[in-house]
Parts: C-alpha cells; structure tokens; sequence
C-alpha cells in the first residue's frame, strides 16, 4: 500500500522555537497570515471594483464587471484562504518538494521529473483557447497581487516554521503553468491501472492463470446494473464486437529481473504524497433524478467524490458572478474548486448542474523495453531513446543532484526512479551497456490536451448540448458527468481519451518491441457511452461499470463493483417523490451489502463456547447499516478483517494483501458457494481447512480482537470508536512529533459509513480500521429553486490552522449534516457576514 511521505522533520531547536511562538509571544505570528474578510484592497489590473461576500463560513461569492476582475479576484482570495496548500501541491506536481523539504522528498521529485507533469502542463498552455489562457493569467494576477502585498509568515505559519528550519525559501510568482499541473496530479490519482498491471504480474510468479483470475472477478452484471444499458451510445457505435487481439503477452517474459523492477517501480509510486487520495476508496457518488421522481417536478443532482482525508481538504467552495450576465461576461457560477485553479470544477450555473464520479479507464500501459545501451529494440531494429537532465535544488545541500532521464517511443523510463535503475541511465547516457529490460509508461495525461479549456466551458454552458460539447475537451481524467438544467432535462456523458487496443487488454506490462501492442487512437467521442433523458428519469454513477459487455470498446477491466450503485439505485426506488433531504439521506445510507450476504453464512456455523457465540449472536437481527454507534457493525467489520487474512494472507506476498473492497466483496461472494476451494486451506497449518474452519476462525478471532480493543460486553461495542478519521496537515501534521502534529491536525472522529457502502468513509483491511478516505465533499443541487440546494465540505474554507474557518464545516460533516447553498444575490445577501472590495491602485 502507498506509504505517506515524511515531509518534515524538525530539530529540538525548532521544535522548541514553535513552541513558544504558538505559546506565547507568538499569537501575533499565528494571526499574521489571517486574512482581511473586510474593507478595501487595491488589485493591479482591476477594470472596476470587485466585491466579495462572505457568509458566516467564510464561502465566498465574487462579483465583478468583467472576466478579467473576476479571475484576478478569485486568485487573490485563494491565495489569502491557501496559498501554502497551492504552493506545496505545484513543488509536487513540478518534483521539487526537496526544495522545501529535503532529501526526503527527493524520491518523490525524481519520480514525477521523470512523468515531466510540468513539462506536459506548459507544452497544454499552447493548446489551449485565447479566453482560458487569459483567464489562468488573470488568475496568476490575483494570487501574484496577494504576494506582493504579503511575505513569510504574513503567508502562512508554514513559512514561519521552514524559516526556523534555516530555509532560504520565498515563493516565486505563480503562473498559468502552475495551475494546469494540479490537473495532472489529479489525472495520476484518479486514471489508470498502472498498479493492478503490477499486481497481477507479481501474482504471476507464484500462481496459476486460473486461481490470478478468481481474485478479479467479471462484473455482476445480472445483479448489479451498469449505468447506461444498450442503445445509450450514438447509433453507429451501437454494440458489435470489434475484432481486438486479447491474448496477455507470454508469462514466461516475467523474470525475476523484471519483477525486481516493478517492485521498484511500485515503491516509489506508492510513495507519492497521497494528493487525492488510494485505493477503492478513490471513487464517488453521483446521480440526478427527473422531475417525475421530485416534490418539485424539477430535477435533483447529487455528487460526493470519495478521496483522501487531507487537511486542509481537496476542495474549496467558491461563486462566480458577474454583475450584468451577457456574452462578454457569461459567468454566474458557484460549485466547488480546487485551490490554484481557477473556475468551478464541480457544481452549477444559472441554467444547468453536473456532478463527477471516476469512469476509471485504463489509460495506462507499461511496456517492457528490451534495451541496449542508449536505445531499445523496437520492430527488430534499436531506437535511440531520448535524454534529458534533471536537476534538483535540495535543502540542507550546497550542490543539486541530477538524474538522466530516458524516454522510448511509449513514454518515460520509469524503471529508472530507482538507486540501481538510476545509475544504469547515466551509463546509459554515456553509451556503455546497462541492463536488458526497462519499463516505459505510455499514459494519456502525458500528450497535452485541453481539459481546462473544457472546465470553463462546462461553467458558461447553458444547454445539453452546449455541456457535451465542453465534454468534447475533456480529455484527462475521464469521468462520468451527470447533468441536469433548469429545462428538466437529465444526461449522462463519458468524455476522455481512452486508447484503443491493437492486442492485449491493459490488464498486463507487454513487451515494447512488438509493433502489434501499440494503441490505435482512441475511442471517437462520438462512441463515448451517452445518455439523455432516459425513460425511468434515473441516472446512476457510483464507479460501477458504464456500458454492457457488448459495448464495442474496451474502456476497463476494473470496475467497482456496483454495490453502492445497487444500493442508492434501490434507494431511490423505494423513495416515492424525492426532495432535498430525501437525496441528503441517500448519500448517509450505510448499508452494507457484503455483510448482507455474507452473515447468513456466518450465522449457520456452530460455536459451542459460549463466550465466542455471544460475539456471532449480535449479528442476529443486524440491519446491515454501520452507524458509528452500532455494535454488529463493529464485530463484522473486525470478522471481516480476520477472514481476508485467515483465507488470503497465507498465498498472497504481503504488498497484495486484501484491502477490503468491493473486488473483494466479490471475491468472497464467488468464494462461499465453493466450501472446499482451495483458497480456504490456510498453508500454515498441517490439515485442509474448508471455508467453515475459515468462518469460524475469523468469529473467534472477532470476537478475542473486538475484546481487547473495545470490551467484553458487546453493548460497549461501537463501529466508531475502530473507524476513525484524523484530519491530517500535508506537511507539519507529519513531523512525526506528536505536540507539533496535535497543533495543525484535527481529531479524531468517530465515523460509521465504510468501505464501498454508499457513505463510503473507507478503511484498508490490510493495515486495520482507521479511515483513509472520505466523501471530500457532499451536494445536493435542487434545479427548481438553486437557492434551496445544499453543500457542505470536509473541513472549512481556510487552510490557517488557527483560523475559524479551518474545521467550521467539519462538526457538521460528521453528523452528516449540510448548509445553505446560497446562489442568487438576494439570497447571498440574506447570509451576508463580510465585505471585501477591491479596487484598481491609485495611480
């Protein structure tokens, strides 16, 4: 599993330094970065004044004349509430955290260097429209004006802090380039399959085809409905079978050399700062109703990305207004963003709404390329492989390190991010021979492309057609877009560039030097899975897969399951007409279906001891739902647990151990009907077990662990106190010291919810119960009445650890509870706290 990062490490010194700043005299350090909500700031490059309305948490809603004042304002006011957060994630997405941080983060930056995000990110600047390129500077303009005016602590405490460390750092100007690399970041995290591909090759050295095939299942298509059934693509791309070449490349090719290289490979991009987020925990809720299913005879759109839990969060609330709504200044918007990005990502307009969730393609293929000094074979003749140097500024170093970088024809060397791999490129470069493979990863979000362009789009579009055609643009990360407008109408689209397939499925590394495992193109948007106004009035996207198996085209092979889909498809069902608060509930529901299944199993094993039974007895007449007080849900989770381990940990390298989700939910369902496979025989032990010697080992093992953790009287039994979430700071909150990491870190919170259930507040089995990711946010979009709409976010708007605004969100988020949303002006007067005006500078 990937490993966080240990960004920083702070002396005694320091540490004592910090200390007495928090303590004491210090007050005036941690309230110098606080920002000004109110009075009257002078903006360079303003055409007229821009004001910005706050309510009581700190959301703002920014109006202005023209496009220009609006996205300089926005840049300034998210500089004010996050400018360290904006700052670390572009030296991530640049691989230049060692500037800040050290030696410690050099892993990291040789990693991305090597990806080149940022060399991909300013290659886009050319593609990009005139209008979009002038509002990521406009943007640069605001965040730059708060620089000039603000320095080192006045910042942010984080500068405080690194000063202390005797870090010469002051933040360079922000540009446009800055803001287009976080979109790569976020392709990384929520796009490919590059780890399964490494997974399964690493199974291959030790199991059987067959026994790999049963731990990833087909999709239940017969249980669990995919979003779109057939006829939801354009007519010609209806579903046929296209004549595409599956065979998996020769297992033979998978040498200890090679496996050596993916382990490599894999450390280092597990050790990647978990911006987003990992594991099944990183997809989301989303989906949209028709009128006909609505109190309001209007649509409702709900969305809630499941990512990782950071502090301050993924996401941060803002609205866009101008003052007079007009083709110069089409933009009245309000939604959630991402702070260093200008525009809305997620949310609505005056006339429509859409909603993300990760579509998930397989967009990444590892190639192995047989290499020879400086080239690699390729169609029996060797290719010169492309150089460049790397250079690295690294605090506490007077000298920068480098790194040579290869690149075949497929893509970036990087089997090179490694202290062996690294030394064979330098030998490289210098032509002397160096080892026979690499692994080289070809990746969509590599080729520059427009998705910016397509985000503002997305903002100004008011129509169907206007929204898919911005969707035309999106090329990196795909996703599922839901849509709902003013008009009533409701849609479905899957934009993004996903390859076509000479021969193989993406399922495996192939080998670089044959011509017949190249891509060829992509799948046309025109085939792209689409859907509007379908006949039931329901569209829902939970992760699960889009198209039926008789859709042409490949798009993946690891879907989510669809037990979240299932569940919120039934919800909504049951629920008569819907409102606000109905919609509210479904994104709360905690049902989960894998205990559902699996209990009864668990209920027909024979425990004589009474002791042991009286832990099996408390899922008698359980509901399924895990809220944070529930007992059953408790002692399940923990069985579960023990049952992963006691049928998986015995066959399987620790670094593949089970992490729970719904691939295993589905592994376990396919599992129990055949009690005497080979799976349930634990190695370790001299006789055959059966899957009721498993079963019951894992409700005893339950019922000892639950015990010790928590009580022996079940009534004192509670989910939430094992599933637990700590709101943790990206850099001080991971100094390691423990009175450093409690004054920039929040909680813990006692939660319910759990791995692929509707909450989906996820845990890794594999490591224990603590929760590793979250809804990182939470909205419910009314398109009769926007100002009846509801949001919330997991922490507040600001990423001050002191300020008010830090975790003023939080409290509700856990109890699952949300605030107005705000839209029109006489509604965002009503909730008026703060007035903010910029103006142009006296001359």
């Amino acid at each position: 599993m990937r490993r966080l990062l240990r960004l920083l490490v702070i002396s005694g010194i320091a540490l004592a330094t910090v200390l007495l700043v928090v303590a004491g005299t210090g007050i005036f350090v941690v309230r110098h970065s606080f920002p000004s909500y109110d009075g009257t700031i002078e903006l360079t490059g303003l055409d007229a004044d821009v004001e910005v309305v706050r309510d009581a948490n700190g959301i703002p809603q920014i109006y202005a004349d023209r496009p220009a004042d609006l996205f300089a304002a926005q840049g300034y006011v998210a500089a004010q509430d996050r400018f360290f957060e904006m700052d670390f994630r572009r030296h991530v997405t640049s691989g230049r955290l060692a500037e800040l941080f050290g030696a410690d983060a050099l892993e990291t930056d040789k990693f991305v260097r090597t990806l080149g995000w940022r060399r991909v990110a300013e290659k886009e600047l050319g593609l990009l429209s005139p209008a979009t390129r002038q509002y990521l500077d406009d943007y640069a303009r605001g965040v730059n004006s708060y620089l000039d005016q603000h320095s080192g602590s006045g910042l942010s405490l984080e500068y405080a802090v690194l000063s202390l460390k005797g870090t010469d750092y002051r933040p360079e100007p922000w540009t446009a380039a800055d803001s287009l690399a976080w979109l790569k970041a976020m392709a990384w995290d929520l796009g490919g399959n590059m780890e399964e591909e490494i997974t399964r090759t690493k199974l291959a050295a030790s199991l059987p085809a067959k026994t790999i095939d049963s731990l990833y299942p087909a999709y239940p298509y017969s249980r669990n409905e995919p979003i779109l059934s057939s006829g939801a693509v354009d007519e010609e791309n209806k579903f046929t079978t296209a004549p595409v070449d599956s065979e998996a490349p020769a297992r033979a090719m998978f040498s200890k050399e090679l496996l050596k290289s993916l382990d490599s490979v894999d450390k280092v991009a597990k050790g990647l700062p978990l911006l987003l987020g990992r594991g099944d925990g990183i997809g989301s809720n989303s989906w949209v109703v028709s009128g006909e299913h609505t109190t309001s005879g209007k649509p409702l759109l709900a969305n809630d990305p499941h990512l990782g839990a950071t502090m301050p969060g993924i996401w941060t609330q803002v609205g866009l207004h101008c003052n007079k709504f007009s083709p110069q200044c089409p933009f009245d918007v309000a939604g959630f963003s991402f702070s260093g990005l200008p525009g809305v990502v997620i949310g609505h307009n005056s006339a429509i709404s859409w909603g993300f969730t990760n579509l998930d393609p397989d967009v990444q293929d590892l190639y192995l390329e047989r290499l020879t000094g400086n080239g690699a074979l390729y169609n029996g003749k060797v290719e010169p492989l492309k150089l460049r140097t790397e250079e690295f500024k690294v605090a506490g170093q007077k000298e920068p390190e480098r790194i040579i970088v290869r690149e075949s024809r497929h893509g970036p060397l990087i089997s090179d991010v490694d202290d062996d791999a690294e030394q064979a490129g330098e030998l490289a470069a210098k032509g002397k021979s160096t080892e026979p493979y690499g692994i080289a990863l070809k990746w969509t979000a590599l080729t520059p492309g427009r998705t910016a362009d397509a985000i503002f789009a997305m903002n100004k579009a008011q129509s169907w057609s206007a929204f898919r055609t911005a969707a035309t643009l999106f090329e990196v990360p795909s996703q599922n877009l839901v849509y709902a407008d003013r008009e009533g109408h409701i849609g479905y689209q899957a934009p993004g560039k996903v390859p076509i397939r000479r021969a193989g499925t993406g399922d495996w590394p192939v080998p670089g030097w044959d011509p017949k495992y190249e891509w060829a193109g992509f799948i046309p948007f025109q085939a792209m899975p689409t859907e509007f106004d379908p006949a039931d009035g329901i569209i829902v996207t939970a992760n699960q897969a889009v198209v039926p198996k008789s859709y042409r085209y490949d798009l993946t092979n690891d879907w989510d399951y669809g037990y979240r889909s299932q569940q919120i498809l039934e919800r909504i069902q049951a629920a008569g007409k819907l409102d606000v608060a109905a919609m509210s509930s479904i994104q709360l529901d905690t049902k989960n279906r894998n205990a559902e299944m699996l209990v009864p199993y668990l209920l027909r094993i024979g425990i004589s001891d009474d002791f042991d039974k009286q832990g099996q007895d408390t899922l008698k007449g359980w509901d399924f739902t895990q809220p944070a007080d529930s007992a059953p849900a408790a002692y399940f989770n923990i069985v579960w647990r023990n049952l992963l381990a006691l049928t998986f940990h015995d066959q399987l390298p620790e670094a593949v151990w089970p992490d729970g989700g719904s691939r295993w939910f589905e592994v376990i369902r396919n599992l129990v009907v055949q009690p005497n496979s080979s799976w349930w025989d634990d190695l370790r032990t001299p006789q055959r077990e059966s899957r009721d010697d498993i079963l019951r080992e894992a409700l005893v093992q339950g019922r000892a662990e639950i015990t010790t953790k928590m009580a022996r009287e079940p009534s004192n039994w509670q989910w939430g106190r094992l599933h637990k979430l700590t709101l943790t700071n990206q850099t001080l909150g991971k100094s390691g010291i423990g009175v450093v990491d409690k004054l920039f870190n929040r909680g813990p919170y006692e939660l319910g919810g759990g791995e692929s259930v509707v909450n989906a507040i996820g845990w890794d089995a594999s490591e224990g119960y603590d929760v590793t990711s979250t809804p990182s946010m939470r909205m419910v979009v009314d398109l009769s009445d926007f100002d009846k709409s509801r949001w919330i976010n997991l922490t507040g708007v600001s990423g001050h650890a002191f300020s008010g605004h830090y975790t003023d969100q939080t409290e509700l988020w856990v109890k699952g509870e949300t605030l107005p949303w705000a839209f029109t002006k006489g509604a965002v007067e009503a909730r008026r706290e703060h007035t903010l005006t910029f103006t142009k500078p006296e001359r």
